[in-house]
């Protein structure tokens, strides 16, 4: 296998574990959006705090998931080695 050979195999199986990052995010926004049903079911005349709060929680756990994105595409796409 030539060095670049290895460098592109290494760049993919470097993307396939930065999509990975997307799990985490999902997860907490699952549970972020579960716990918000909850308040909002248990005082109704705060729902547009704690959507306002939660939404804004969510916004900021995705940025995590789309850093992810953005290396894996880095790392498929940008071959700054290749001649």
């Amino acid at each position: 296998m030539s060095d670049l050979g290895l460098i592109r195999a290494c760049s993919a199986i470097g993307a396939g574990l930065a999509v990975i990052a997307g799990i985490g995010p999902g997860v907490g926004q699952g549970i972020a959006a579960g716990h918000g049903a909850a308040a909002v079911g248990r005082n109704p005349g705060a729902k547009g705090d704690i959507m306002t709060t939660m939404l804004l929680g969510q916004a900021v756990a995705e940025t995590t998931g789309l850093y992810g994105l953005l290396v894996a595409l880095l790392l498929l796409f940008v071959h700054p080695l290749d001649v």
